[in-house]
């Protein structure tokens, strides 16, 4: 289970994400509302008994948890009418065995429910900070995302290195070399090679250029030069079964190269630059 945050109109509200699904506090986004003293207990308390709230609850259940006590939830859908009427996430979980909302005790603790549910009760709560809820969260999601797509493709490129060395250990490195430094010598000449085709430069020329910066320069790529790295890794390795020099090996990956890159730049499909995550990575 990962923690995060949401930073609502200045105000934090905790996320947690469990099984890939994000639980939000309810009680950091009652506390949040400046309507009166009361806390926030009282508001979720208020919100429970609506029978509007239950009804959303129970379909949200139905369609979500294949364990819902559809008879539990009938029993607590009768007492409605009664003025004495009251729900608490304990009894809500108790009677239906509901997996939409949860109470945390601890440093995380609170009231936490699904983001579906989160953002009704929001909209019950304040229709404005419901907005900017929905807003904030799109924006996390599309971090996540950008994130994820930058991580998949470093490991691409990591995944096609070793098809790429493996290729230099069978067609340069002779076989009293494998496996000794003699090979290293081998290896770093041709990840070189690929580092000059595709960002200009080698990696030692990168870091006495970058002292300050952690990790490489393929660390700081973009996801662009990421993608064309690895389909050069993997065009590399065929050219050198084919037997062509270095030379040749080269001027052929710098024009597909050349080409890939400027494909991928107008299409301007990554928006995440390359800036920000160096800033990431050398916090």
């Amino acid at each position: 289970m990962s923690k995060d945050s949401l930073n609502i109109d200045g105000k934090e509200v905790k996320l947690i994400t469990r099984e890939k699904e994000d639980y939000i506090s309810l009680t950091d986004i009652a506390n949040s509302i400046e309507t009166d003293s009361r806390n926030s207990e009282y508001f979720i308390l208020n919100w429970l008994r609506l029978g509007s709230t239950l009804e959303f609850l129970g379909a949200w259940e139905k369609v979500h948890n294949y364990q819902f006590d559809v008879e539990g939830f009938d029993e607590i859908r009768k007492s409605l009418t009664s003025n004495s009427f009251r729900l608490s996430v304990k009894r809500w979980i108790a009677s239906t065995k509901a997996i939409g909302i949860e109470a945390k005790s601890g440093r995380y603790g609170g009231t936490y429910a699904h983001r579906d549910i989160a953002i009704q009760f929001c909209y019950w709560l304040s229709p404005t900070f419901q907005i900017y809820l929905i807003k904030e969260f799109q924006r996390l999601q599309n971090e996540r995302r950008e994130s994820l797509e930058w991580d998949v493709r470093r490991i691409l490129s990591k995944v096609n290195y070793h098809i790429h060395s493996d290729a230099v250990r069978e067609n340069r490195v002779p076989l009293i070399d494998w496996n000794t430094k003699r090979e290293a010598i081998y290896q770093a000449s041709e990840a070189d090679l690929l580092n000059i085709v595709v960002f200009g430069q080698t990696a030692r020329m990168w870091k006495q250029a970058n002292p300050k910066k952690k990790g490489n320069q393929r660390d700081h790529a973009t996801p662009e030069q990421l993608v064309v790295l690895a389909n050069m890794e993997a065009i590399n390795a065929e050219l050198m079964r084919e037997g062509l020099d270095k030379r040749d090996r080269f001027q052929r990956m710098v024009a597909a190269a050349q080409y890939q890159l400027s494909i991928l730049n107008n299409l301007k499909f990554f928006p995440k630059s390359s800036d920000e995550r160096s800033k990431k990575l050398d916090t």
